[in-house]
């Protein structure tokens, strides 16, 4: 199996979902089956396949977390010394050409990706076009709406 990259904030966040589904929601959805159950013929009994149906999905996402964490490579982007390149956890300023917007993106794994909150994953277009680009230099994505161009204004490594 190969690593999963992961920003330390990004496998923070991971190991809390799995705590929260191993401790709150599998002993809440066993109460829920429980209770369904009590309630006699299984058969035509609307909550307890809904119950089922739930377990099902918790244990397969706690199945699927604890593989990425056991697969992870976690990086602190603070202790990353990539001379000023764009590399994986890095926090580029960036400006696009044709409009002049500025805009500011961490690269980070796939499972933490948050567009909203300035976090693109390591796997998309433009995090792909940044890789290895210092500042100054200019990275062409192609997007839906045609070949866009964005000058690396400044590499941080928060």
């Amino acid at each position: 199996m190969s690593t999963i990259p992961l920003t330390k904030r990004g496998a923070e966040l991971l190991k809390e979902e799995l705590h929260r589904l191993k401790s709150v929601e599998r002993p809440s959805v066993i109460n829920s089956i429980a209770e369904a159950r009590a309630q006699g013929d299984l058969s035509e009994n609307a909550e307890y396949d809904a119950a089922k149906e739930k377990q099902a999905f918790i244990e397969g996402r706690i199945m699927e977390l604890e593989s990425k964490l056991s697969a992870a490579q976690v990086i602190d982007p603070t202790s990353v010394d990539a001379e000023g390149r764009v590399v994986f956890a890095a926090t580029v300023d960036l400006e696009e050409l044709e409009s002049g917007d500025k805009v500011t993106y961490q690269i980070v794994g796939d499972d933490e990706a948050d567009l909203d909150n300035g976090r693109i994953s390591v796997s998309s277009p433009l995090a792909r076009a940044l890789i290895g680009k210092s500042e100054g230099d200019v990275a062409s994505v192609q997007a839906p709406s045609g070949i866009r161009e964005y000058e690396v204004i400044a590499v941080r490594y928060v």
